[in-house]
């Protein structure tokens, strides 16, 4: 048996296993809280997992794993280190408070906080955050079946996002925890196999590390100048910080049963993080010395596949590929989904029913994505993609939204304006200077506008006050994830 027939055997018996778990999620899953938040239920070694496996997708393994090829750990300052900062300050300062308030999305806090039209402006930013994500998570699963099958990029990336829309829009949340658990195992064999046979094979780290590049593990710009240190701070805060406000990764703290296993999953989930994603990155430097000049960096996790793994071994890792890219794909998808349910469609739908809501959630996923696959059919790149998709977010959204957690004066007329300006730094940034990062600009424009608008505009428009599902005010003393 050829090495593409055992890849497609066992990417058949892959999918057939998580569309199982979709329809055995779907018989638990009869409401919208069971649909967005499975029941507010996830245990602590679910809940880590599924936050791991939302992290942990087709963007580090081939989009990382590229740029770390290309450019050492300077490459990937935003995946995986910003990533892991990312989950770290969500369990510090903010997963708490979410699960206490029982929304089921961070638009509700800023409609709550700053009105109808600041929720309106994050809703957009959450589904091109989201839908930008899985587009170029699928344009990660058609490299795969490209470099290991032959099938053409246009089938993979096809193929599968029919595969994820399926099962995650019959079993929603449920279906993703336990798909993400099972999907996570995979990867982490696959990894930790694929690592000992380079390892083994190349005489160990201590024999490979003289030949890599001279600049591989450097972790600070080479030069020192203004653009350098600028890209430099928007690759750590383009997950660290943008992210915090990342619906798919919020959205599990509102699925863990209580606070203390919120809290505890961020932090047990950024160390595994950080620990899975440093095998990819390794595994790449190493291969810029083992095997130098590849046509498509991003294919450098493939091609040490083929080239040091018994074909059986290597259709064990095709699924594992196929998992981190599915876990990512379908927690962004279920995201979108969740926005639209929850915070468009009552702009349309005056107090839907949860019938309804639960209709529009599965319908959305579908939508989701078609847009997503339009998408990766016109961006074929997948870290930058990746990194992009968080633009908005961080030009626009996650200043109001950290002040308005922390800060009691932020108010509705400093958080538009900030939204407003932000959006404005960036549009102009990025036309008149397109090689200075304009989202970044525009986060701190973002940042000193709300700061000076917010206290000159206190009497005319009062802070509002944080309220939870049911409208009563939130109790803020034990919010800090240190219990």
């Amino acid at each position: 048996m050829s090495t593409q027939t055992l890849i497609l055997a066992g990417v058949g018996l892959y999918v057939l296993l998580m569309l199982a778990v979709g329809v055995y999620a779907s018989k638990r899953t009869h409401s919208v809280v069971e649909f967005a938040v499975a029941g507010r239920r996830l245990p602590l070694w679910l809940c880590t997992t599924t936050i791991v496996a939302t992290w942990f997708g087709g963007g580090m393994l081939l989009g990382g794993a590229g740029a770390a090829y290309d450019e050492g750990l300077l490459g990937v300052i935003a995946d995986p280190f910003g990533a892991a900062l990312c989950l770290v300050l969500v369990g510090l300062f903010f997963v708490r408070l979410f699960r206490r308030l029982g929304l089921f999305t961070f638009i509700e806090f800023v409609e709550q906080r700053f009105g109808l039209s600041a929720g309106l402006i994050a809703s957009l930013a959450s589904l091109a955050s989201s839908l930008f994500w899985v587009a170029g998570m699928l344009v990660a699963f058609g490299i795969v079946f490209e470099t290991l099958t032959g099938v053409p990029l246009t089938v993979g990336i096809v193929g599968g996002a029919l595969v994820i829309v399926i099962y995650t829009s019959i079993g929603g949340m449920l279906a993703v925890a336990l798909t993400d658990f099972v999907q996570m195992i995979i990867v982490a064999i696959g990894l930790v196999v694929l690592l000992v046979a380079v390892l083994i094979d190349v005489g160990g780290w201590s024999a490979v590390s003289p030949q890599i590049p001279e600049h591989a593990l450097r972790m600070i710009p080479l030069e020192n100048t203004l653009e350098d240190w600028l890209i430099y701070l928007r690759a750590w805060v383009i997950f660290g910080i943008a992210d915090i406000a990342s619906q798919s990764l919020l959205q599990r703290g509102m699925a863990a049963k209580n606070e203390r296993v919120a809290q505890q999953s961020f932090y047990l989930g950024a160390v595994a993080y950080l620990g899975f994603g440093l095998i990819p990155v390794f595994l790449a430097i190493i291969a810029s010395a083992t095997m130098p000049g590849l046509e498509n960096a991003e294919s450098v996790i493939p091609e040490l596949a083929l080239e040091y793994l018994h074909p059986v071994a290597v259709a064990v890792f095709v699924g594992a590929l196929l998992a981190a890219i599915m876990s990512s794909c379908d927690s962004a998808l279920l995201a979108a989904a969740t926005v639209m349910s929850t915070n468009l469609l009552p702009l349309v739908k005056k107090d839907p029913s949860d019938r309804v809501r639960l209709l529009a959630s599965r319908i959305g996923i579908v939508i989701g994505g078609v847009v997503a696959v339009i998408g990766a059919l016109n961006a074929r790149v997948v870290f930058n993609t990746m990194l992009d998709a968080n633009m908005l977010m961080l030009a626009a959204v996650i200043v109001p939204f950290i002040l308005g957690v922390w800060w009691k004066k932020a108010n509705r007329a400093g958080a538009l304006t900030a939204m407003w300006a932000g959006i404005a730094a960036w549009f102009v940034a990025s036309v008149s200077y397109p090689h200075l990062p304009g989202d970044l600009l525009g986060f701190g424009v973002s940042l000193v506008t709300m700061l000076l608008v917010t206290p000159l505009t206190q009497t005319i428009d009062p802070p509002r006050p944080l309220v939870d599902h049911a409208g009563n005010e939130v109790d803020l003393s034990n919010r800090l994830g240190l219990l």
